[in-house]
Formats: structure tokens, C-alpha cells, sequence
């Protein structure tokens, strides 16, 4: 069985599910870690949108939940993502990232000794330039391959069959 740890930062798109799952030929497992969105990240995100020219997105960053209710959010943004694994024929398992994700990444890549890291995110052009993007910071340390993805928007993510 080939192992995979996803970091994510929404829900998977069926489109992204169908995606990650076909990668290989063997049967696949899936550990998902999922980050609670917080104020901290809220000026490059606003900047990555107005790069993209998602101005509408860059204006509406502050109706984001925090606190509880992102946790609460992002656990369900989390089952939501199982789900959608476990419905493609993989196994999943999950957990939302508390504490620094690249310590977290790199305990769950020993633990579950992964044969790769995924990360699939929208695109951070800020933080990609300077190389302090997930990805590139995960390759130098959770020794094995990490591939970086760009997540698939999709119109309807609130019903998984």
C-alpha cells in the first residue's frame, strides 16, 4: 500500500480527490492534515488574491470564522475531504494541524512512515516567490518526496455522496 500525507487548507474538490487518488497504481492511504485558517495569514492571502484578480475574494478575507468556530469549520472542511478519499476507494485518515505544520508533518511522515507529501493549496504567490510556501519548506525536512498541487475551485463542496 502507498502512503500519502496531504496537507490541504480546504476541503478537497472531487475533482482533487479523483486526482490524488489516481496518482499511483497501487492501492492508496491517505493521512490529511487540515490547518485551521487564521488572522495571521490574512495579508498574503488578501495580496495573493488581488494578484490573481479575485478582488471580491480579497475584500471578504475579514468574514472568515476564527476561534471555535474555525475549528468546528475546518473539522467538518476535514470530513468533508475523507470522505470524498474513502468514496474514490482509498483509505483516509485525518487530523486538523495544531501547533506548527511542518513539526506536525514531519512526526506524521515518521509515524506513518509515508512513501510521499502532498501539499495541495491555492496558489500563495507571495510566499512561493520567496520559497517560504509549504512545499518548499517540507522538502528540506520530512526526507521523503513532496510534490506541490494546486487545489481545483469547485462550485458546490457542501455535498459529498
Amino acid at each position: 500500500m502507498f502512503t500519502t500525507v496531504l496537507l490541504v487548507e480546504q476541503p478537497l474538490s472531487a475533482t482533487d480527490a479523483d486526482f490524488v487518488t489516481t496518482l499511483h497504481d497501487d492501492t492508496m492511504s491517505f493521512v490529511v492534515l487540515m490547518q485551521p485558517r487564521g488572522s495571521e495569514d490574512r495579508l498574503l492571502r488578501a495580496i495573493d488574491d488581488v494578484a490573481l484578480g479575485e478582488l471580491d475574494e480579497a475584500v471578504h478575507k475579514g468574514d472568515e470564522p476564527e476561534g471555535e468556530a474555525a475549528n468546528r469549520s475546518t473539522a467538518l472542511a476535514l470530513e468533508q475531504s475523507l470522505k470524498r478519499l474513502r468514496a474514490a476507494g482509498s483509505e483516509a485518515v485525518g487530523q486538523l494541524v495544531e501547533g506548527h505544520p511542518l513539526d506536525v508533518l514531519r512526526s506524521v511522515v515518521d509515524q506513518t512512515r509515508a512513501d510521499e507529501v502532498i501539499v495541495l493549496t491555492a496558489p500563495h504567490l507571495v510566499e512561493e516567490f520567496f520559497k517560504r510556501d509549504w512545499s518548499s519548506r517540507a522538502r528540506h525536512k520530512v526526507g521523503v518526496p513532496v510534490l506541490k498541487l494546486y487545489a481545483h475551485a469547485e462550485e458546490e463542496t457542501a455535498g459529498v455522496e
